[in-house]
């Protein structure tokens, strides 16, 4: 038996795009139950009211608003018909609790919310006579406001600002832009100065055409560059090997002239001060041990890099190859720049469905009175409590399992590509074509690699949680295994997501199932591990430049636009807001181009290791990459004679070494 129940194969026969099969069904089961089990919390908000709850508001003695309510035990003033009053008003709105992220403040049903400032108590009465909106506890008559008692404690905090309902969650929500500061608090509590605050959320009111023109800017620059990137990534490739290698080699001339300087002069190149006191003599010493120490290291460094670089020289040809047939991908397979759109719109939709289930589920469960305020709150208890952690763990599995098809579309795809040897005879929309693929025989596949990576995610992001609580109270051994174990699992992470990647190519390509592929791609990894080594780390860092570029130039657009728009004084915000955009749309885009990358290179191995280009076995490669591979078999050609002519005249040699004395036959 191979890895997980897979039938072992005594020697991997690849056939792309041959055969078809369902992959790893059992998981797919799992995962359409589970899925059942996310919808069935959905369901079950709505049937217990915590939906309704949520959406129509409900007051501090748990009444719906909108509805007739009925009565709960031990809570009085519950049970009341708000058929007529439709909207949540709080009495006190800018009372927000930082730490617990909620309004501090008695809630109650209202019929209309008060769109102008009501100064005092006399206000209010007449308010209530007007409208019938009565804003005080719903155990004092309207018009007895001015003249009972308890009118401080049961009545809204004067003066009343003016407020208006939600377009969908019908809750009064004060005009005054000082109330928006103090939610915006809540959320980033390090905000002090609320008149910055103001200053901040005007600049961005007065330049949002700029901030989306930008944004469109910075969307069409990373398109182009993908499919321009295979023209300028030799040069790209180059300037950065030549500034690593000028870099290494400056820094450890530094090191040692001053280790030098500091053999010759001591401490004479110091400041004033530290001349006029008295200098250590083992201080000195030690210092020179540490620049000794750095130098030496740095050598070694940079030894080591110029000999990876004149070894791996032919390996960074083949990254700039790969590159230039990534390009042509995405000029035969235009739909691939679609991608980030279609992830990322799946990711929002999924995400507001579950903030709106977890909303759902904190206004779910049995009342319960709050005893430090006294009011009332809805909580899960029992075993109910424990659908809060499996809706956490849906987040990850689901969202983890969203970025896998997109995985696994792309390399449909790009195999696709690759393994038609005559392009012209592609399919009209190899997308479409990859998308029905996984529809219809792999999903199992990527719910498998996806709940691979959500069993590291999750205990990783526990660990970060703990971490956080006890910042500031664990020790500094509990602090540094904490961090430890947080390294070792995001490395862990990272390592199982790029293997996943090359398992989805793999059943891409023969439809396998996820076990069977991520063994088969590990061995072709190790196979060409320098390969890998040099793929990741050059071509990595050729594609954070170009994300660089993205956002430096979206940026300098952006301080030209914002800096001619002189009608308002803070354009810092607006600033930071397009860049970080601009970074996040280059990392989606460029993160496609990686993946195509990615892809080549494994059906690039694999085409290299079964094929020969004699007849009967032809390449599939590009031309680009036969160059590469006919370049490469030239000097491993040129180095053969070479031995071949040091062994001749070695044997040579030999044969004329004249014999030694006494060693003839009689």
């Amino acid at each position: 038996m191979g890895c997980c129940g897979s039938a072992e194969r005594t020697k991997r026969e690849w056939r792309p795009l041959e055969d078809r099969s369902c992959t790893d069904l059992p998981w797919f089961l799992l995962f359409t139950v589970f899925c059942v089990g996310m919808g069935s919390i959905c369901s079950f908000t709505i049937v217990t009211g915590g939906a309704a709850r949520l959406v129509f508001g409900y007051d501090s003695y748990g009444n719906t608003c909108g509805t007739r309510n009925e009565r709960i035990e031990g809570v009085q003033l519950s049970g009341l018909d708000h058929t007529d009053r439709k909207f949540v008003f709080f009495l006190d709105p800018c009372n927000v609790d930082i730490v617990q992220r909620k309004i501090r403040s008695t809630a109650l049903c209202v019929s209309l919310c008060p769109t102008e400032e009501l100064k005092n108590y006399q206000d209010l009465k007449r308010f209530a006579m007007l409208n019938g909106s009565e804003l005080c506890s719903y155990d004092m008559a309207g018009h007895k406001y001015p003249s009972l008692p308890e009118r401080v404690s049961k009545c809204p905090k004067l003066p009343v600002p003016p407020s208006k309902p939600l377009l969908v969650f019908n809750r009064c929500t004060p005009v005054d832009i000082s109330c928006y500061a103090k939610f915006a608090e809540a959320v980033v509590t390090f905000v002090g100065d609320s008149s910055v605050l103001h200053r901040l959320i005007a600049g961005v009111a007065a330049s949002k055409e700029i901030i989306i023109g930008l944004c469109v800017l910075a969307l069409v620059l990373s398109m182009v560059l993908m499919v321009i990137i295979r023209y300028i990534s030799a040069v790209l490739v180059w300037i950065l090997t030549s500034l690593v290698v000028l870099g290494s080699l400056a820094g450890t001339s530094a090191l040692w002239w001053l280790y030098i300087d500091h053999r010759l002069y001591g401490d004479s190149t110091g400041t004033k001060e530290d001349q006029d006191q008295d200098q250590d003599p083992e201080t000195s010493r030690d210092q020179g041990q540490a620049l000794l120490v750095y130098a030496g290291a740095a050598t070694g460094f940079t030894i080591i890099l110029l000999l990876l670089m004149l070894f791996m020289r032919k390996r960074v040809a083949l990254t700039i190859a790969l590159f230039h047939v990534a390009g042509k991908v995405f000029t035969h397979l235009p739909l691939l720049t679609l991608q980030p759109f279609v992830t990322f719109l799946a990711l929002l939709l999924f995400w507001i469905y579950w903030i709106l289930v977890l909303l759902f589920l904190g206004t779910s469960g049995n009342p319960v009175q709050n005893e430090e305020t006294g009011l009332t709150e809805f909580r899960l208890t029992g075993p109910l409590q424990y659908l809060t952690w499996y809706h956490a763990v849906g987040l990850v599995w689901i969202t983890e399992f969203i970025l896998a098809c997109q995985q696994m579309t792309v390399a449909g795809a790009v195999v696709t590509y690759y393994f038609t040897r005559d392009k012209n005879r592609l399919p009209v929309t190899p997308i479409l074509s990859s998308i029905l693929r996984l529809v219809r025989y792999h999903l199992g596949t990527v719910a498998k690699g996806a709940f691979i990576i959500t069993l590291v995610k999750i205990p990783r992001l526990f660990l970060m949680y703990i971490h956080n609580q006890l910042k500031g109270k664990e020790n500094a051994c509990a602090r540094c295994l904490l961090k430890t174990c947080i390294c070792c699992l995001w490395c862990l992470e990272k390592c199982l997501n790029y293997l996943n990647q090359n398992a989805y190519a793999a059943t891409a390509i023969n439809s396998t199932s996820f076990c069977t592929s991520a063994r088969d791609a590990f061995v072709i990894l190790v196979e060409n591990a320098l390969r890998v080594a040099t793929i990741n780390a050059v071509g990595d860092f050729v594609l954070f430049l170009g994300k660089i570029l993205i956002v430096t130039t979206t940026a300098f657009a952006g301080v030209l636009l914002l800096n001619y728009q002189r009608d308002y004084a803070e354009w810092l915000l607006p600033l930071i807001i397009v860049c970080l955009f601009s970074f996040l749309v280059a990392h989606c885009f460029l993160s496609i181009f990686e993946i195509v990358v990615d892809v080549l290179f494994l059906c690039f191995a694999i085409d290299t290791k079964y094929n020969d280009g004699t007849p009967g076995k032809e390449f599939f490669m590009d031309k680009a990459l036969m160059e590469f591979v006919e370049s490469s078999r030239r000097l491993e050609r040129a180095v053969e004679r070479g031995r071949n002519r040091v062994k001749e005249a070695v044997s040579e040699g030999a044969e004329m070494k004249p014999m030694a004395p006494g060693t003839s036959s009689a």
